[in-house]
Protein backbone atom coordinates (compact mmCIF):
# COMPACT_ATOMS: atom_id res chain seq x y z
CA UNK A 1 0.00 0.00 0.00
CA UNK A 2 1.46 3.41 -0.99
CA UNK A 3 1.95 5.74 1.70
CA UNK A 4 -0.91 8.58 1.24
CA UNK A 5 0.32 11.44 3.72
CA UNK A 6 -1.29 14.00 1.42
CA UNK A 7 -2.03 17.07 4.02
CA UNK A 8 -5.19 17.44 1.17
CA UNK A 9 -6.77 13.94 1.00
CA UNK A 10 -9.80 14.00 2.95
CA UNK A 11 -10.41 10.46 2.59
CA UNK A 12 -7.17 10.13 4.83
CA UNK A 13 -7.79 12.42 7.19
CA UNK A 14 -11.46 10.22 7.74
CA UNK A 15 -9.93 7.18 8.10
CA UNK A 16 -7.36 8.57 10.05
CA UNK A 17 -9.78 8.79 12.47
CA UNK A 18 -11.46 5.94 12.50
CA UNK A 19 -11.06 3.81 15.57
CA UNK A 20 -8.86 0.12 15.60
CA UNK A 21 -10.90 -2.58 14.54
CA UNK A 22 -8.46 -4.67 16.34
CA UNK A 23 -9.13 -3.72 19.67
CA UNK A 24 -13.10 -3.67 19.83
CA UNK A 25 -13.97 -7.42 20.08
CA UNK A 26 -16.07 -8.46 17.32
CA UNK A 27 -20.13 -7.54 17.36
CA UNK A 28 -19.15 -4.68 19.88
CA UNK A 29 -18.57 -1.02 19.48
CA UNK A 30 -15.99 0.67 20.61
CA UNK A 31 -18.30 3.05 22.06
CA UNK A 32 -20.38 1.40 24.75
CA UNK A 33 -19.39 -1.90 26.58
CA UNK A 34 -21.83 -4.61 26.70
CA UNK A 35 -24.19 -4.91 29.64
CA UNK A 36 -23.55 -0.89 30.38
CA UNK A 37 -25.70 1.78 29.60
CA UNK A 38 -24.29 5.46 29.52
CA UNK A 39 -24.94 7.94 31.68
CA UNK A 40 -25.33 11.73 30.90
CA UNK A 41 -22.94 12.31 28.11
CA UNK A 42 -20.53 15.01 27.95
CA UNK A 43 -20.70 15.95 31.26
CA UNK A 44 -18.42 18.13 33.14
CA UNK A 45 -15.65 17.78 30.34
CA UNK A 46 -12.57 20.30 31.23
CA UNK A 47 -9.71 21.33 29.06
CA UNK A 48 -6.54 19.15 30.10
CA UNK A 49 -3.52 19.50 27.60
CA UNK A 50 -2.25 15.72 26.65
CA UNK A 51 0.78 14.22 25.19
CA UNK A 52 0.84 13.53 21.33
CA UNK A 53 0.51 9.91 21.63
CA UNK A 54 -2.88 10.36 24.03
CA UNK A 55 -3.82 13.34 21.50
CA UNK A 56 -3.16 11.77 18.32
CA UNK A 57 -5.35 8.64 19.44
CA UNK A 58 -8.51 10.63 20.98
CA UNK A 59 -8.33 12.63 18.12
CA UNK A 60 -8.94 9.19 15.93
CA UNK A 61 -11.07 7.15 18.19
CA UNK A 62 -12.62 9.37 20.75
CA UNK A 63 -13.60 8.66 24.75
CA UNK A 64 -16.22 6.33 25.40
CA UNK A 65 -19.42 7.83 27.04
CA UNK A 66 -18.76 9.27 30.53
CA UNK A 67 -19.26 6.17 32.93
CA UNK A 68 -18.45 3.78 30.72
CA UNK A 69 -15.35 1.21 30.43
CA UNK A 70 -12.31 0.45 28.26
CA UNK A 71 -13.50 -2.60 26.26
CA UNK A 72 -10.73 -4.20 25.60
CA UNK A 73 -9.70 -6.96 27.94
CA UNK A 74 -7.28 -6.37 31.27
CA UNK A 75 -5.19 -8.55 32.76
CA UNK A 76 -5.65 -8.03 36.58
CA UNK A 77 -3.19 -6.39 38.33
CA UNK A 78 -1.47 -4.87 35.27
CA UNK A 79 -1.41 -1.52 34.28
CA UNK A 80 -3.58 0.04 31.77
CA UNK A 81 -1.61 0.76 28.46
CA UNK A 82 -1.83 4.92 27.61
CA UNK A 83 -2.48 4.42 24.21
CA UNK A 84 -3.21 1.63 21.51
CA UNK A 85 0.87 1.05 20.16
CA UNK A 86 1.45 0.29 24.18
CA UNK A 87 -1.60 -2.31 24.19
CA UNK A 88 0.20 -3.96 20.86
CA UNK A 89 3.79 -4.08 21.87
CA UNK A 90 2.37 -5.76 25.51
CA UNK A 91 0.46 -8.19 23.29
CA UNK A 92 3.40 -8.83 21.82
CA UNK A 93 5.72 -9.19 24.70
CA UNK A 94 3.41 -12.05 25.85
CA UNK A 95 2.74 -13.82 22.73
CA UNK A 96 5.64 -13.55 20.77
CA UNK A 97 4.34 -11.87 18.14
CA UNK A 98 6.69 -10.47 15.27
CA UNK A 99 5.31 -6.49 14.02
CA UNK A 100 3.83 -6.92 10.66
CA UNK A 101 4.48 -4.20 7.92
CA UNK A 102 1.04 -3.66 7.54
CA UNK A 103 0.51 -2.97 11.40
CA UNK A 104 3.26 -0.07 10.68
CA UNK A 105 1.98 1.12 7.71
CA UNK A 106 -1.47 1.35 10.13
CA UNK A 107 -0.06 3.15 13.00
CA UNK A 108 -0.23 6.88 12.62
CA UNK A 109 2.49 9.48 13.35
CA UNK A 110 2.15 11.57 16.31
CA UNK A 111 0.05 15.10 15.41
CA UNK A 112 0.66 18.25 17.64
CA UNK A 113 -1.62 19.04 20.67
CA UNK A 114 -5.35 20.44 19.37
CA UNK A 115 -5.57 23.84 21.31
CA UNK A 116 -7.88 23.82 24.44
CA UNK A 117 -11.43 24.02 23.73
CA UNK A 118 -12.81 27.49 25.17
CA UNK A 119 -15.67 26.34 26.97
CA UNK A 120 -16.91 23.17 28.64
CA UNK A 121 -20.13 22.04 27.09
CA UNK A 122 -20.87 22.33 23.40
CA UNK A 123 -24.98 22.98 22.59
CA UNK A 124 -26.08 20.37 21.04
CA UNK A 125 -28.62 20.67 17.58
CA UNK A 126 -31.47 20.79 19.81
CA UNK A 127 -30.55 24.38 20.57
CA UNK A 128 -30.53 25.88 17.03
CA UNK A 129 -26.62 25.13 17.19
CA UNK A 130 -25.39 22.75 14.31
CA UNK A 131 -22.47 20.57 14.68
CA UNK A 132 -19.14 21.84 14.85
CA UNK A 133 -16.43 20.42 12.67
CA UNK A 134 -13.33 18.53 13.47
CA UNK A 135 -10.54 20.49 15.24
CA UNK A 136 -8.14 22.85 12.90
CA UNK A 137 -5.25 21.33 14.95
CA UNK A 138 -6.11 17.56 13.43
CA UNK A 139 -6.59 18.94 10.02
CA UNK A 140 -2.94 21.01 10.12
CA UNK A 141 -1.26 17.57 11.27
CA UNK A 142 0.28 15.22 8.82
CA UNK A 143 -1.86 12.40 7.64
CA UNK A 144 -0.18 8.79 8.32
CA UNK A 145 -0.24 6.09 5.93
CA UNK A 146 -3.65 4.05 5.68
CA UNK A 147 -4.75 0.52 4.41
CA UNK A 148 -8.21 2.00 3.60
CA UNK A 149 -9.36 -1.44 2.56
CA UNK A 150 -8.78 -2.65 6.27
CA UNK A 151 -9.42 0.35 7.57
CA UNK A 152 -13.44 -0.04 5.83
CA UNK A 153 -13.96 -3.97 6.39
CA UNK A 154 -12.44 -3.32 9.79
CA UNK A 155 -15.52 -0.51 10.71
CA UNK A 156 -18.02 -1.87 12.90
CA UNK A 157 -21.71 -1.56 12.85
CA UNK A 158 -22.90 1.29 15.63
CA UNK A 159 -25.70 0.06 18.39
CA UNK A 160 -24.76 2.61 21.15
CA UNK A 161 -24.85 6.48 21.39
CA UNK A 162 -22.54 6.94 17.85
CA UNK A 163 -25.89 5.31 16.28
CA UNK A 164 -27.60 8.67 16.72
CA UNK A 165 -27.44 10.86 13.83
CA UNK A 166 -25.07 13.61 13.81
CA UNK A 167 -28.09 16.29 13.68
CA UNK A 168 -29.61 14.46 16.77
CA UNK A 169 -26.63 14.44 18.74
CA UNK A 170 -24.64 16.79 20.88
CA UNK A 171 -21.03 17.76 18.94
CA UNK A 172 -17.76 16.29 20.99
CA UNK A 173 -15.42 18.87 22.38
CA UNK A 174 -12.64 19.86 19.66
CA UNK A 175 -9.19 18.70 20.06
CA UNK A 176 -7.39 16.52 22.50
CA UNK A 177 -8.74 19.06 25.21
CA UNK A 178 -11.97 16.54 25.56
CA UNK A 179 -10.21 13.68 25.75
CA UNK A 180 -7.44 14.93 28.42
CA UNK A 181 -10.81 16.00 30.82
CA UNK A 182 -11.84 11.88 31.08
CA UNK A 183 -10.45 8.90 32.55
CA UNK A 184 -8.02 6.70 30.03
CA UNK A 185 -12.07 4.41 29.82
CA UNK A 186 -13.65 7.69 28.70
CA UNK A 187 -12.95 8.21 24.97
CA UNK A 188 -15.11 10.56 23.44
CA UNK A 189 -17.19 9.68 20.15
CA UNK A 190 -15.37 9.44 16.96
CA UNK A 191 -15.73 12.84 15.53
CA UNK A 192 -15.80 12.44 11.46
CA UNK A 193 -16.89 9.10 11.07
CA UNK A 194 -18.51 6.83 8.73
CA UNK A 195 -22.39 8.27 10.50
CA UNK A 196 -21.50 11.94 10.11
CA UNK A 197 -20.49 11.26 6.19
CA UNK A 198 -24.17 9.81 6.08
CA UNK A 199 -25.95 12.52 8.48
CA UNK A 200 -27.61 14.10 5.59
CA UNK A 201 -28.67 10.81 3.72
CA UNK A 202 -30.21 10.50 7.19
CA UNK A 203 -31.92 14.30 7.52
CA UNK A 204 -33.23 13.78 4.63
CA UNK A 205 -35.00 10.60 4.73
CA UNK A 206 -36.28 11.79 8.21
CA UNK A 207 -37.40 15.32 6.37
CA UNK A 208 -39.20 13.09 3.64
CA UNK A 209 -40.98 10.58 6.45
CA UNK A 210 -41.91 13.56 8.38
CA UNK A 211 -43.52 15.23 5.68
CA UNK A 212 -45.51 12.52 4.90
CA UNK A 213 -49.46 12.71 6.89
CA UNK A 214 -49.39 9.70 9.05
CA UNK A 215 -52.50 7.34 7.54
CA UNK A 216 -55.00 8.02 10.80
CA UNK A 217 -55.04 11.26 10.23
CA UNK A 218 -55.87 11.09 6.45
CA UNK A 219 -58.55 8.65 8.13
CA UNK A 220 -59.52 11.57 10.25
CA UNK A 221 -60.02 14.31 7.92
CA UNK A 222 -61.80 11.92 5.76
CA UNK A 223 -64.76 11.24 8.39
CA UNK A 224 -64.75 15.38 9.09
CA UNK A 225 -64.89 15.60 5.93
CA UNK A 226 -68.00 13.48 5.60
CA UNK A 227 -69.30 15.02 8.84
CA UNK A 228 -69.23 18.38 7.18
CA UNK A 229 -71.36 17.27 3.91
CA UNK A 230 -73.66 15.19 6.58
CA UNK A 231 -74.18 18.37 8.28
CA UNK A 232 -74.64 20.37 5.07
CA UNK A 233 -77.17 17.53 3.59
CA UNK A 234 -78.97 18.14 6.78
CA UNK A 235 -79.70 21.84 6.81
CA UNK A 236 -80.78 21.91 2.82
CA UNK A 237 -83.30 18.96 4.03
CA UNK A 238 -84.11 20.93 7.46
CA UNK A 239 -84.87 24.14 5.21
CA UNK A 240 -86.99 22.85 2.69
CA UNK A 241 -89.28 21.36 5.03
CA UNK A 242 -89.49 24.54 7.18
CA UNK A 243 -89.91 26.26 3.82
CA UNK A 244 -92.59 23.73 2.43
CA UNK A 245 -94.32 23.68 6.23
CA UNK A 246 -95.12 27.69 5.78
CA UNK A 247 -95.53 27.87 1.93
CA UNK A 248 -96.93 24.06 1.16
CA UNK A 249 -100.50 24.90 1.54
CA UNK A 250 -100.30 28.03 -0.77
CA UNK A 251 -98.39 26.28 -3.50
CA UNK A 252 -100.58 23.21 -3.00
CA UNK A 253 -103.27 25.49 -3.59
CA UNK A 254 -102.14 27.69 -6.29
CA UNK A 255 -100.86 24.47 -8.31
CA UNK A 256 -105.08 23.14 -7.90
CA UNK A 257 -103.65 20.25 -5.13
CA UNK A 258 -103.26 19.75 -1.76
CA UNK A 259 -105.25 20.21 1.15
CA UNK A 260 -108.67 21.35 0.83
CA UNK A 261 -109.55 24.64 2.23
CA UNK A 262 -112.54 23.59 4.49
CA UNK A 263 -112.84 20.98 7.62
CA UNK A 264 -113.91 17.74 7.19
CA UNK A 265 -117.82 17.46 7.71
CA UNK A 266 -118.07 15.93 11.51
CA UNK A 267 -115.72 17.98 13.15
CA UNK A 268 -117.42 20.86 14.32
CA UNK A 269 -117.53 21.55 18.07
CA UNK A 270 -117.57 23.89 21.07
CA UNK A 271 -119.14 27.54 20.29
CA UNK A 272 -118.20 30.99 18.57
CA UNK A 273 -119.72 34.43 17.48
CA UNK A 274 -119.96 36.04 14.79
CA UNK A 275 -121.61 39.15 14.52
CA UNK A 276 -123.16 40.17 10.98
CA UNK A 277 -123.76 44.34 10.16
CA UNK A 278 -125.66 45.80 7.49
CA UNK A 279 -124.24 45.66 4.21
CA UNK A 280 -122.00 42.41 4.96
CA UNK A 281 -121.19 39.83 1.87
CA UNK A 282 -119.69 36.57 1.77
CA UNK A 283 -116.14 38.77 1.00
CA UNK A 284 -116.70 40.67 4.03
CA UNK A 285 -118.26 37.46 6.49
CA UNK A 286 -115.74 34.86 5.68
CA UNK A 287 -112.59 37.01 7.67
CA UNK A 288 -114.59 37.29 10.18
CA UNK A 289 -115.68 33.19 10.32
CA UNK A 290 -111.99 32.78 9.96
CA UNK A 291 -111.08 35.01 13.20
CA UNK A 292 -113.72 32.85 15.34
CA UNK A 293 -112.30 29.78 14.55
CA UNK A 294 -115.69 28.68 12.44
CA UNK A 295 -113.73 28.00 9.05
CA UNK A 296 -110.50 26.98 8.13
CA UNK A 297 -108.97 29.40 6.00
CA UNK A 298 -109.42 33.09 5.76
CA UNK A 299 -111.57 33.05 2.31
CA UNK A 300 -113.24 29.60 2.75
CA UNK A 301 -117.13 30.64 2.77
CA UNK A 302 -116.46 33.64 0.15
CA UNK A 303 -115.01 30.57 -2.45
CA UNK A 304 -117.28 28.16 -1.63
CA UNK A 305 -120.47 30.73 -2.55
CA UNK A 306 -118.46 31.42 -5.48
CA UNK A 307 -117.74 28.26 -6.79
CA UNK A 308 -121.34 26.60 -6.16
CA UNK A 309 -122.98 30.06 -6.73
CA UNK A 310 -124.92 30.60 -3.77
CA UNK A 311 -126.99 33.78 -3.23
CA UNK A 312 -127.29 34.65 -0.11
CA UNK A 313 -128.62 38.03 2.16
CA UNK A 314 -126.52 38.48 5.05
CA UNK A 315 -128.87 39.43 7.57
CA UNK A 316 -127.33 42.13 10.82
CA UNK A 317 -127.28 40.30 14.19
CA UNK A 318 -125.37 37.82 16.61
CA UNK A 319 -125.14 34.02 15.47
CA UNK A 320 -124.30 31.10 17.34
CA UNK A 321 -122.19 29.12 15.14
CA UNK A 322 -119.75 26.26 15.86
CA UNK A 323 -115.53 26.00 15.35
CA UNK A 324 -114.45 23.71 12.86
CA UNK A 325 -117.60 24.12 10.36
CA UNK A 326 -118.02 23.08 6.72
CA UNK A 327 -118.66 26.57 4.73
CA UNK A 328 -122.10 24.80 3.35
CA UNK A 329 -122.56 23.90 7.32
CA UNK A 330 -121.70 27.54 7.83
CA UNK A 331 -124.78 29.32 4.96
CA UNK A 332 -127.03 26.10 6.79
CA UNK A 333 -126.67 28.02 10.16
CA UNK A 334 -126.94 31.22 9.16
CA UNK A 335 -130.34 30.67 7.17
CA UNK A 336 -131.84 29.14 10.47
CA UNK A 337 -133.72 31.77 12.34
CA UNK A 338 -132.62 29.81 15.31
CA UNK A 339 -128.66 30.44 15.32
CA UNK A 340 -129.68 34.06 15.16
CA UNK A 341 -129.57 35.49 19.39
CA UNK A 342 -131.91 37.98 19.64
CA UNK A 343 -130.76 39.17 22.65
CA UNK A 344 -127.37 39.41 22.19
CA UNK A 345 -125.47 42.46 20.74
CA UNK A 346 -121.68 42.98 19.76
CA UNK A 347 -120.00 46.50 19.45
CA UNK A 348 -116.59 46.81 17.34
CA UNK A 349 -114.27 49.65 18.70
CA UNK A 350 -114.07 52.95 16.95
CA UNK A 351 -117.56 53.20 16.66
CA UNK A 352 -119.52 56.28 17.00
CA UNK A 353 -122.75 56.86 19.19
CA UNK A 354 -124.80 57.08 16.36
CA UNK A 355 -123.10 53.49 14.77
CA UNK A 356 -123.03 52.01 18.13
CA UNK A 357 -127.48 52.19 18.62
CA UNK A 358 -127.91 51.30 15.21
CA UNK A 359 -126.04 48.16 15.94
CA UNK A 360 -127.96 47.69 19.10
CA UNK A 361 -131.00 48.46 17.23
CA UNK A 362 -130.23 45.95 14.20
CA UNK A 363 -129.19 42.91 16.55
CA UNK A 364 -131.87 43.26 19.15
CA UNK A 365 -134.51 44.23 17.05
CA UNK A 366 -135.13 46.91 19.24
CA UNK A 367 -137.03 50.56 18.15
CA UNK A 368 -133.97 52.88 17.07
CA UNK A 369 -136.28 56.03 18.53
CA UNK A 370 -136.02 54.38 21.92
CA UNK A 371 -132.29 54.19 22.21
CA UNK A 372 -132.04 57.69 21.10
CA UNK A 373 -133.95 58.73 23.98
CA UNK A 374 -132.00 56.50 26.15
CA UNK A 375 -128.83 58.13 25.66
CA UNK A 376 -129.84 61.73 25.43
CA UNK A 377 -128.88 62.46 28.98
CA UNK A 378 -125.54 61.22 30.18
CA UNK A 379 -126.21 62.19 33.81
CA UNK A 380 -128.84 59.08 34.13
CA UNK A 381 -125.63 57.20 34.16
CA UNK A 382 -123.53 59.07 36.02
CA UNK A 383 -121.34 60.40 33.62
CA UNK A 384 -120.72 64.39 33.95
CA UNK A 385 -119.94 65.12 30.12
CA UNK A 386 -122.01 66.67 27.41
CA UNK A 387 -122.75 63.34 25.57
CA UNK A 388 -122.31 59.44 25.95
CA UNK A 389 -119.91 59.56 23.39
CA UNK A 390 -116.73 57.43 23.96
CA UNK A 391 -118.99 55.43 26.49
CA UNK A 392 -120.83 52.98 25.31
CA UNK A 393 -117.94 50.20 25.50
CA UNK A 394 -117.30 47.82 22.90
CA UNK A 395 -118.29 43.99 24.12
CA UNK A 396 -120.18 41.65 22.97
CA UNK A 397 -123.29 41.49 25.47
CA UNK A 398 -126.21 38.92 26.24
CA UNK A 399 -129.74 39.98 27.60
CA UNK A 400 -132.61 38.83 29.15
CA UNK A 401 -136.04 38.61 27.24
CA UNK A 402 -137.78 41.97 27.79
CA UNK A 403 -134.91 43.99 28.07
CA UNK A 404 -135.15 47.79 27.46
CA UNK A 405 -132.74 50.34 25.79
CA UNK A 406 -132.39 52.24 29.14
CA UNK A 407 -130.75 48.61 30.72
CA UNK A 408 -128.88 48.13 27.72
CA UNK A 409 -127.02 51.92 27.61
CA UNK A 410 -126.59 51.13 31.36
CA UNK A 411 -124.86 47.99 30.54
CA UNK A 412 -122.35 49.51 28.33
CA UNK A 413 -121.82 52.35 30.48
CA UNK A 414 -120.80 50.60 33.48
CA UNK A 415 -118.16 48.33 31.25
CA UNK A 416 -116.80 51.37 30.57
CA UNK A 417 -116.26 52.66 34.22
CA UNK A 418 -114.54 49.02 34.82
CA UNK A 419 -112.42 49.22 32.27
CA UNK A 420 -111.39 52.98 33.30
CA UNK A 421 -110.54 51.57 37.12
CA UNK A 422 -108.48 48.56 35.55
CA UNK A 423 -106.20 51.58 34.19
CA UNK A 424 -106.39 53.32 37.14
CA UNK A 425 -107.88 56.08 35.41
CA UNK A 426 -108.68 59.00 38.48
CA UNK A 427 -112.54 59.39 38.28
CA UNK A 428 -111.59 62.92 37.52
CA UNK A 429 -109.71 62.61 34.82
CA UNK A 430 -111.95 59.97 33.01
CA UNK A 431 -113.13 62.33 30.31
CA UNK A 432 -109.70 63.39 29.19
CA UNK A 433 -108.55 59.78 28.90
CA UNK A 434 -111.49 58.91 26.89
CA UNK A 435 -110.69 61.63 24.37
CA UNK A 436 -107.02 60.87 23.78
CA UNK A 437 -107.91 56.79 23.90
CA UNK A 438 -110.67 57.53 21.19
CA UNK A 439 -108.51 58.68 18.88
CA UNK A 440 -105.29 56.63 19.26
CA UNK A 441 -108.61 53.77 18.38
CA UNK A 442 -109.45 55.86 15.25
CA UNK A 443 -105.72 56.68 14.07
CA UNK A 444 -103.43 53.72 14.80
CA UNK A 445 -103.90 51.70 12.15
CA UNK A 446 -102.14 48.26 13.93
CA UNK A 447 -102.18 47.34 18.16
CA UNK A 448 -98.34 47.67 18.14
CA UNK A 449 -98.81 51.55 17.47
CA UNK A 450 -101.24 52.26 19.98
CA UNK A 451 -98.24 53.58 22.73
CA UNK A 452 -96.35 55.34 20.49
CA UNK A 453 -99.50 57.52 18.77
CA UNK A 454 -100.26 58.37 22.80
CA UNK A 455 -96.63 59.99 22.94
CA UNK A 456 -97.13 62.10 19.46
CA UNK A 457 -100.34 63.22 21.80
CA UNK A 458 -98.67 64.10 24.91
CA UNK A 459 -95.82 65.61 22.71
CA UNK A 460 -97.39 68.15 20.36
CA UNK A 461 -99.38 69.06 23.83
CA UNK A 462 -96.84 70.51 25.39
CA UNK A 463 -97.29 74.71 25.85
CA UNK A 464 -93.25 75.33 24.72
CA UNK A 465 -93.65 72.92 21.53
CA UNK A 466 -92.42 76.02 19.06
CA UNK A 467 -93.25 73.66 15.99
CA UNK A 468 -96.62 72.53 16.89
CA UNK A 469 -97.77 75.15 19.23
CA UNK A 470 -99.68 72.69 21.18
CA UNK A 471 -102.04 71.84 17.96
CA UNK A 472 -102.82 68.04 17.60
CA UNK A 473 -103.64 68.50 14.07
CA UNK A 474 -105.17 64.84 13.90
CA UNK A 475 -107.78 64.53 10.68
CA UNK A 476 -109.69 61.73 12.96
CA UNK A 477 -111.03 64.64 15.29
CA UNK A 478 -111.52 66.98 12.05
CA UNK A 479 -113.99 64.24 10.41
CA UNK A 480 -115.98 64.26 13.35
CA UNK A 481 -116.67 67.35 13.85
CA UNK A 482 -117.18 67.75 9.98
CA UNK A 483 -119.82 64.67 10.21
CA UNK A 484 -117.07 62.84 7.42
CA UNK A 485 -116.97 59.63 10.00
CA UNK A 486 -118.00 57.65 6.84
CA UNK A 487 -117.17 59.12 4.50
CA UNK A 488 -114.31 55.97 3.56
CA UNK A 489 -111.77 58.24 3.33
CA UNK A 490 -108.63 58.91 5.95
CA UNK A 491 -107.96 62.70 4.36
CA UNK A 492 -110.48 65.20 5.07
CA UNK A 493 -112.13 67.77 2.58
CA UNK A 494 -110.66 71.83 2.47
CA UNK A 495 -114.62 72.18 4.11
CA UNK A 496 -113.70 69.75 6.90
CA UNK A 497 -110.64 71.57 7.46
CA UNK A 498 -112.11 75.39 7.39
CA UNK A 499 -114.71 74.17 9.38
CA UNK A 500 -114.95 75.79 12.72
CA UNK A 501 -115.82 73.48 15.80
CA UNK A 502 -114.51 72.28 18.72
CA UNK A 503 -113.05 68.87 17.46
CA UNK A 504 -110.95 71.02 14.78
CA UNK A 505 -107.64 70.42 16.53
CA UNK A 506 -106.45 72.25 13.03
CA UNK A 507 -107.70 75.46 14.75
CA UNK A 508 -107.76 75.06 17.93
CA UNK A 509 -104.93 73.76 20.06
CA UNK A 510 -105.02 71.00 22.88
CA UNK A 511 -107.69 68.14 22.98
CA UNK A 512 -110.93 68.42 21.32
CA UNK A 513 -114.05 68.97 23.59
CA UNK A 514 -115.06 65.33 23.75
CA UNK A 515 -114.30 61.66 22.50
CA UNK A 516 -114.71 60.86 18.84
CA UNK A 517 -115.38 57.17 19.58
CA UNK A 518 -115.39 53.94 21.83
CA UNK A 519 -111.97 52.90 22.81
CA UNK A 520 -111.06 49.27 23.97
CA UNK A 521 -109.19 47.99 27.06
CA UNK A 522 -105.85 48.26 25.05
CA UNK A 523 -106.61 52.06 24.01
CA UNK A 524 -107.17 53.00 27.04
CA UNK A 525 -104.32 51.67 28.56
CA UNK A 526 -102.02 53.41 26.07
CA UNK A 527 -103.76 56.79 26.74
CA UNK A 528 -102.71 56.20 30.27
CA UNK A 529 -98.89 54.38 29.43
CA UNK A 530 -97.51 56.34 26.17
CA UNK A 531 -94.54 55.19 25.06
CA UNK A 532 -91.03 57.13 25.26
CA UNK A 533 -89.70 59.23 22.57
CA UNK A 534 -89.52 61.96 20.65
CA UNK A 535 -92.21 61.78 17.81
CA UNK A 536 -94.08 64.27 16.51
CA UNK A 537 -95.24 62.78 13.35
CA UNK A 538 -96.97 59.97 12.09
CA UNK A 539 -98.44 58.77 9.05
CA UNK A 540 -99.95 55.01 7.83
CA UNK A 541 -97.52 54.93 4.56
CA UNK A 542 -99.53 51.40 3.59
CA UNK A 543 -103.28 51.68 4.51
CA UNK A 544 -103.25 47.56 3.81
CA UNK A 545 -100.75 46.60 6.38
CA UNK A 546 -101.27 49.83 8.62
CA UNK A 547 -97.54 50.20 8.36
CA UNK A 548 -96.98 53.90 9.57
CA UNK A 549 -93.81 55.89 10.19
CA UNK A 550 -93.18 57.87 12.93
CA UNK A 551 -91.24 61.18 12.46
CA UNK A 552 -89.31 63.77 14.79
CA UNK A 553 -88.56 66.61 12.47
CA UNK A 554 -90.99 68.14 9.59
CA UNK A 555 -88.77 67.36 6.96
CA UNK A 556 -88.95 63.71 8.01
CA UNK A 557 -92.91 63.78 8.12
CA UNK A 558 -92.96 65.44 4.53
CA UNK A 559 -90.87 62.19 3.39
CA UNK A 560 -93.82 60.12 4.60
CA UNK A 561 -96.09 61.80 3.47
CA UNK A 562 -94.49 61.38 0.11
CA UNK A 563 -94.19 57.55 0.22
CA UNK A 564 -98.33 57.65 1.43
CA UNK A 565 -98.56 60.12 -1.43
CA UNK A 566 -97.11 57.38 -3.86
CA UNK A 567 -98.77 54.53 -2.48
CA UNK A 568 -101.90 55.69 -2.62
CA UNK A 569 -101.58 56.82 -6.48
CA UNK A 570 -100.26 52.91 -6.52
CA UNK A 571 -103.33 51.84 -5.01
CA UNK A 572 -106.51 53.67 -6.11
CA UNK A 573 -109.71 53.14 -4.28
CA UNK A 574 -107.75 52.14 -1.51
CA UNK A 575 -109.41 54.58 1.28
CA UNK A 576 -107.05 57.37 1.54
Amino acid sequence: MPDNTSPHDPFADLYGRLPDPRSTPRGETPSTPRGHTPSTPHANLTSTPLDDETASSAGRRGATPAGGTDPRPVTPGAAVPSSRRAAREARRAQTGETPTSSDAASVPQPAPAAPAASTGHAAGPERGTPDRPAPAAAESAPRPAVDRSAAAQAQPMASGPAAVPARDREPVLAGAAAAASTAPSERPTPAGSLEDLFSNEAIVTDARTSARPPKRRRRTGMWVALAIVAVVVGGVAAGGAALWKTYGTRVQAFLGGGEAGDYDAGMATGEARITIVSGDTGQSVSPKLFEAGVTKTSDALYKYMVKNAVAFTFQPGVYKLQQQMTSAAVIEALRDPASRLDNSVQLREGLTVAQSIQEISDQLKMPLADLQAATKDPSVYGVSAPSLEGWLFPATYDFDEGVTAKDVVQRMVTRTMQSLDAAGVPASDRQRILIIASIIQREARNTADFYKVSRVIENRLQPDNQETFGKLEMDSTVQYGAGEMDSGSVSTSAEARNSDNGWNTYIHPGLPVGPISNPGDLAIEAAMKPADGPWLYFVTVNLDTGETVFSTTYAEHEAAVKQWQDWCSAHPNSGC
